[in-house]
């Protein structure tokens, strides 16, 4: 499967976006999906995770409270609604298939990793 991540932009602290990501094949396979994020000059570090049926979400720290996953297997898309969002969140975003050998949280675990959106909040 090949994943794309779409959605992202420029906007202002404390606006919001909503992150697409569109797989080019089924996705019903894959247990957990999830988003990392990397900003200039940092490693790329977890976002959320969701499981098969969305029952299961997991986000890291810094996104509870105001980011939001969910899956659409049906149409093979993910997505990640962010709100209130500050200059910190500023990062490429990717998206990404889990295929275990570690932690939900760790990049390692994910492939299939996609071309990224690039999420821009300004002051």
């Amino acid at each position: 499967v090949q994943l794309q991540a779409s959605g992202g932009g420029l906007v202002q602290a404390g606006g919001s976006l909503r992150l697409s990501c569109a797989a080019s094949g089924l996705i019903n396979s894959y247990v957990i999906m999830g988003w990392f994020r990397q900003a200039p000059g940092k490693e790329r570090e977890f976002v959320a995770a969701i499981t098969w049926g969305g029952e299961g979400t997991f986000l890291s720290d810094s996104a509870k409270g105001r980011f939001t996953i969910s899956r659409d297997n049906t149409n093979n898309m993910m997505y990640l609604e962010m709100g209130n969002l500050k200059p910190e969140d500023t990062a490429v975003y990717y998206c990404g298939t889990y295929r275990g050998g570690g932690r939900w949280s760790s990049e390692r675990a994910y492939d299939n990793w996609g071309q990224g959106t690039k999420v821009t909040v300004s002051s």
